[in-house]
């Protein structure tokens, strides 16, 4: 039997909420992709709707970690970054992809910082410049369109034409070693990426028909559906393709629950992601 793939993702640990790493585990896991954890931080809730919520910072974890990672020899075919939980982490995190990523492994960024024209509490402009030096590192970055504003300073507005999406994603390519996955296009009735492949100068918009609800944790199961699917093979417009689709069922599953509020019903949707990954 072949070896398994390893994946690393490295982002926070909200307890309750689906989000971050209880999002990431599970359907990059669904892959059959075996799936290691590095959690930046530790939140009892996520910080969206909720109040009061706990925060450990584990900064000061991540060097002892990564040291005895080196004296078990442990490697990763890919490392899969989400939510960051200071600036500080970003220099540590640099040095764990330097030192435990396989000889022509891949770094997926998921520039985390930002929604609706907003920062997420305890982001600055600081921070999304030090991120974009950790995007520069990424063979595939997946930022929407606030978190590519801020890494480019450019103004946000709600709603981007196809042609201002598509020039964004041009000047990205100064941040990516080669995929740029733009999210956010909305032309009313579909929801579009821009696809931008940096070394072939080509570009593709993959469409998925729009679901009218928003939830928190919705990046979080496209990023992790997308890595995934390029991990098993899949090109990076399929994995959109399935990304998208994965998403919008994760959502469909969710509307109507008032209860549910906190995020969406991704687990409920997995079985389907078999028949994604079948048709696409």
């Amino acid at each position: 039997m072949n070896e398994s793939i390893k994946i690393l993702t490295i982002q926070d640990v909200s307890c309750f909420g689906q989000c971050s790493i209880t999002v990431a585990l599970p359907v990059v896991s669904a892959f059959g992709i075996e799936t290691a954890i590095l959690p930046s931080a530790v939140l009892s809730t996520h910080t969206s709707g909720f109040t009061d919520y706990t925060v450990r910072d584990l900064t000061e974890d991540l060097p002892a970690i990564q040291k005895h990672w080196e004296s078990e020899g442990i490697y990763f075919d890919a490392i899969y970054t989400g939510f960051i939980a200071s600036a500080e982490q970003l220099d540590y995190i640099k040095d764990i992809i330097d030192s435990r990523l396989k000889p022509g492994g891949l770094v997926f960024v998921d520039p985390a910082m930002a929604d609706m024209g907003e920062f997420y509490n305890g982001f600055d402009q600081e921070f999304a410049d030090k991120m974009g030096e950790l995007c520069k590192l990424g063979d595939y970055i997946l930022p929407n369109t606030t978190e590519a504003c801020y890494i480019l300073h450019k103004p946000w507005k709600e709603n981007f034409s196809i042609e201002e999406m598509l020039e964004m994603a041009e000047d990205l390519k100064e941040f990516t070693n080669r995929y740029v996955i733009l999210k956010g296009y909305d032309n009313g009735d579909q929801m579009g990426m821009i696809v931008f492949d940096k070394q072939e100068s080509t570009v593709e918009i993959v469409y998925n028909d729009k679901v009218d609800y928003i939830s928190h944790g919705t990046g979080d199961v496209f990023a992790s559906s997308f890595v995934g699917s390029v991990m098993i093979g899949k090109s990076p417009v399929q994995s959109a393709k399935i990304a998208g689709e994965f998403t919008k069922k994760a959502l469909e599953k969710t509307i109507g629950d008032e209860t549910h509020w906190y995020g969406v019903k991704f687990e409920q949707a997995i079985p389907e992601l078999y028949d994604l990954l079948k048709s696409i």
